[in-house]
């Protein structure tokens, strides 16, 4: 069977354990069901009929994320913190980064990959990076698997990842409402509502979404404990994911880790609606370019030159 096949399956049988255990109550569906389905998708019964997270109260996170904390444990090796960081007053973010200095180290993606708690097997992250000729900004003519010392003169890098958009066409045409976009501008995903149909990947234009096939591969000690439950916690297999603005940190006042990580200073991150704000100053000030504006999603991800 193909991935997609497998996709397919998966989708049809989520859907219908959700609707069928809602019917006939969670133990005798589960003790029902068991022996034919055999939880073949590797989600529990308690997980395959959890409410939507907008419908979540205090009390059901705090199950939810004891489990999820026990689950670290028992997976990982690890101990985790999980909370739910919300969005703060008057705080729409917004994030540029200034291509007349990015030096395509790609630390940045290196950072992503270890605040995220991406899988160490296929080194994945939310941010790639690539490098094309300095005279263009043509994408098809760029390269995202370079291997050769940086920086490379005649060329210029270009670090992409999700823009929480405020026109998203991923949250537009999600099936099941399972990716929305908050108020401080950034666009989420409820794991445990995630059916992996992969709709979202395909409306996004900068390619931001990925589809997570295996369960993820982290070493104990190299999993980051403080965790967002719609972040940065490790994520089930067979669900989209993508970049959050890092909200477990920066909703807390923190900036993301791969601002942090940049050793050229590249990067700009802030409050859009703060007119004193850094990332105000440059949008004022720089030449601000669009990536793919002609699609109209009016991104919250900006590229500027200084140069």
């Amino acid at each position: 069977m193909s991935k997609d096949d497998n996709n397919k399956s998966r989708f049809s049988r989520r859907d219908a354990m959700k609707v069928a255990g809602g019917a006939v109550g969670v133990a005798a569906f589960a003790q029902a069901m068991a022996p034919i389905m055999g939880f073949a998708d590797g989600i529990s019964m308690q997980e395959m009929l959890q409410d939507h997270y907008k419908r979540l109260t205090d009390d059901d996170k705090s199950r939810i994320f004891k489990r999820l904390e026990e689950e670290a444990r028992r997976k990982y090796g690890a101990e985790v913190r999980i909370r739910d960081p919300q969005p703060m007053e008057n705080v729409k973010f917004g994030y540029a980064l200034n291509l007349s200095v990015c030096i395509g180290c790609r630390q940045c993606v290196k950072a992503c990959r270890i605040e995220n708690n991406h899988n160490r097997k296929n080194r994945g992250s939310y941010i790639r990076v690539f490098e094309m000729d300095k005279a263009s900004m043509e994408l098809a003519q760029a390269s995202s698997s370079y291997e050769h010392p940086v920086r490379v003169t005649g060329r210029r890098y270009m670090p992409i990842q999700c823009h929480q958009c405020d026109k998203p066409p991923c949250v537009d045409v999600c099936p099941v409402k399972a990716t929305w976009k908050e108020p401080d501008g950034i666009v989420v995903i409820d794991y445990n509502w995630c059916i992996g149909c992969r709709y979202c990947e395909a409306a996004c234009p900068y390619h931001a979404r990925f589809f997570n096939w295996t369960d993820p591969e982290i070493p104990a000690e190299e999993v980051t404990a403080d965790q967002g439950y719609l972040s940065n916690r490790i994520r089930p297999r067979g669900v989209m994911e993508k970049c959050t603005f890092c909200l477990h940190r920066t909703r807390e006042g923190r900036l993301p880790a791969c601002l942090e990580a940049c050793p050229a200073g590249a990067r700009v991150f802030g409050n859009l609606l703060d007119p004193n704000s850094e990332i105000r100053w440059v949008l004022e000030n720089k030449r601000v370019y669009v990536l793919k504006e002609e699609q109209g999603t009016q991104p919250s991800f900006y590229y500027f030159f200084s140069e």
